[in-house]
Formats: structure tokens, sequence, C-alpha cells
């Protein structure tokens, strides 16, 4: 009898996915927000078949690409139904391996290949305008300056950057211990300026906003609370207002020119790759794009045989 048998309709693909997302939790680390953003494509996927009436067992790929079809009726990107598609191979892969499916029936289910498109970033004199508009005199702006600085300055998650705690923070090195996806750790530099930012507001701002109560987090709201993804958010929107060429800002610009302006100064990729905390380096070489793109413009500004347009024979 095949594992699935015993049970049918929904609970079937119910307890498929307890089961796959149990599995994630303790054989990969996920953490929560990895394994809900899991469990939301996958009861998608769930819903779709139960109105279907597929049940595990019966998956083929038939279904899968009617599934993919109704994603795009949707109206849902190449990269959304690529993620759809990536979470329900996850699932299929378990179900084939406790014996519900004999086969797997996502081999061959492909989506056509899509450039992937290049992040927007901040130059450095867009980052200098941003922090500027921050006003550091208040116990806000010196936390607000602080987070943008290391946000900035050490490529952190926004994750990371609210979740991060007292203990993971040396100043005197220059190093902080970052948790990232899966509670991996790593350690990160933290540049002068950052470092500069971060014991201005480790004194008497972050004491004004704790009011005499204690916390193990770095960064804190008004009681003491740590501060949350959304907070972030809106501090960073609310900054980048004042400034209406920067209205565009999201939190992981920042990080996003981090890695950007490391490999236009000359980083080496792997080196990029570890402070940015990616287990694969394609995902990390995104950022090559962005930097052939500089190194071009910088040949075609001063190599004299490529500025464009010039006369023969003119005066240089």
């Amino acid at each position: 009898m095949k594992p699935s048998a015993a049970i049918s309709g929904p609970l079937a693909w119910d307890a498929a996915i307890d089961r796959h997302l149990a599995r994630l939790a303790v054989e990969r680390g996920l953490s929560r927000n990895s394994l809900d953003a899991y469990g939301r494509d996958l009861a998608d996927f769930a819903r779709f078949c139960i109105e279907q009436g597929i049940e595990p067992e019966s998956l083929d790929p038939a279904a899968l690409i009617t599934y993919l079809e109704r994603l795009a009726a949707r109206g849902l990107g190449a990269s959304s139904q690529r993620r759809y598609l990536a979470s329900v191979r996850g699932l299929v892969h378990e179900l084939v391996a406790r014996g519900v499916l004999s086969r797997d029936p996502t081999v061959g289910v492909k989506l056509r290949p899509h450039p992937r498109p290049l992040p927007r970033t901040l130059s450095p004199r867009d980052i200098e305008m941003l922090l500027a508009a921050i006003d550091a005199g208040t116990a806000r702006g010196g936390r607000d300056r602080a987070m943008l600085e290391l946000a900035y300055g050490s490529g952190l998650r926004v994750s990371e950057l609210v979740g991060l705690g007292m203990d993971q923070l040396d100043l005197s090195a220059g190093m902080l211990a970052a948790f990232g996806k899966g509670g991996k750790e790593r350690i990160v530099p933290v540049g002068r300026a950052a470092r500069r930012a971060l014991k201005f507001y480790l004194g008497e701002p972050r004491a004004k906003l704790l009011k005499g109560r204690s916390s193990g987090a770095v960064f804190v709201g008004r009681g003491g609370r740590p501060m949350t993804r959304q907070g972030f958010f809106k501090t960073l929107k609310g900054w980048a207002a004042r400034e209406p060429r920067l209205s565009w800002v999201s939190p992981h610009t920042l990080r996003h020119s981090f890695a950007t302006h490391l490999l236009e100064g000359g980083a080496d990729l792997r080196a990029v790759q570890e402070m940015l905390g990616h287990s694969d380096i394609s995902t990390t070489q995104i950022y090559t794009h962005l930097s052939k793109s500089h190194l071009r413009k910088v040949h075609r500004e001063f190599h004299p045989r490529a500025i464009a347009d010039k006369p023969a024979g003119a005066a240089r």
C-alpha cells in the first residue's frame, strides 16, 4: 500500500505538505519566513490539485503544465512561475522518495529562460545624499543613521539587520556575526563609517530609546522593543522621501549597492559572495553584469578610440 493510500482528498495534500515543511525545517534549517513562503506556494498548488481532483499519487506532467498555464493566466511573471515550480519540485521529490509517486513528473517540465532583471542601485553620491538627509541629532536619527550605514557598509539583509544582537557585534575588531538564511552564520566586516555611526548610536541615542529598559537587540524603537522589518522599511522610505530622486529606494537597494560598489572597486567575486552570504556564487554573479556595465562606461568615457562622434583629426 502506498503511504498516501490511507488518506485522500485535501487531507492527503495537507499531510504531504506538512511532512515536507517539517523535513525542510530539520534538514535545511530554514527560517520561519522561508518555511512560510514555501507553505504559501504549496498551498496554492494543493488548491489547484484538489479543484482538479488530483491525488498526490496521480500527479503527472500534464497536471503540472496546466498549473503553470493557470499561473500565467493569473498574470504571474516568469520569475514568480519559476519560484512556484521550484517549490513544487521539492514536494514532488519527497513524494517520489516516500514511494507515493513511482517517478518524478517534474522531469522535462521547464519554463522558457528569461533574462534576469538587473537590480537597481544607488551611486556613491546618492548614498551620501541619503545619509545626509538623516537628522542624527535626535535619538531616532542616530539610530537610523547607524542602520543605514551598516546596511550599506556591510551588505546585510533586512532580517539580519533588525535581528542583530549586541552579542553579535564586535566594534573593536570591526566585525559582526550575521545569521542569514537557514540560520547560517557568517562573519562580516564593519567599515569605519558604520563603526563611527554605531558607537554614537550605542551611547545616548539608544539609551533615550530604551527609557531605562534593557534589550539584547542592537536596534530598538520607542519603549525598547526591537526594530522590525516593516519599521525599517518605513524609516528608510521616510528619509528617502526628502530627496524625490531617491523615493524609489527600498532596504534591499542598500545591499545591491554594497555588492555593486565592491565589485566596481575591484573586489573578488568570491569575497563578495562570502560577505553577502550567498550559498551559490551564481546568485552573486548578477552583480558582475552591473560591474561590466560600469567598465564599459569607463571605457567609453576615457579611451581615445572609444569616444563616440569625435571627428577624425579633432584635437584631443
